[in-house]
């Protein structure tokens, strides 16, 4: 049942075999807008929650060309930036065709 509601709705979990990571705070909206994104898409995504955690956001944001604010999201290790950049990716037809990659 699930499977067919998932093709009629467009979307194809299976097909997901990108490996993403997502850094967060747990009350941060566009970290929550990212998430949904990320689930309605069928996305099993590692999550970082870095809440008051000052090395893991400077690791984070060595990883992301010295951004410091979250979300921060990766996809098979290539930064694609925050909420916004991600949402302009699906806008623009480019999101799915990087989460049908396999991880290098």
């Amino acid at each position: 049942m699930l499977n067919v509601l998932n093709s009629l709705l467009g979307r194809h979990p299976e097909t997901v075999k990108a490996k993403v990571e997502i850094y967060t705070w747990q009350t941060c909206p566009y970290c929550i807008r990212a998430k949904m994104l990320l689930r309605w898409k069928g996305v099993n995504f590692t999550e970082y929650k870095i809440d008051g955690d000052g090395a893991a956001r400077v690791k984070m944001a060595e990883r992301a060309n010295g951004r410091r604010t979250v979300p921060q999201i990766f996809i098979n290790g290539q930064h694609v930036g925050g909420c916004d950049d991600l949402y302009a990716l699906d806008r623009q037809g480019k999101l799915d065709p990087l989460l049908i990659q396999e991880p290098a």
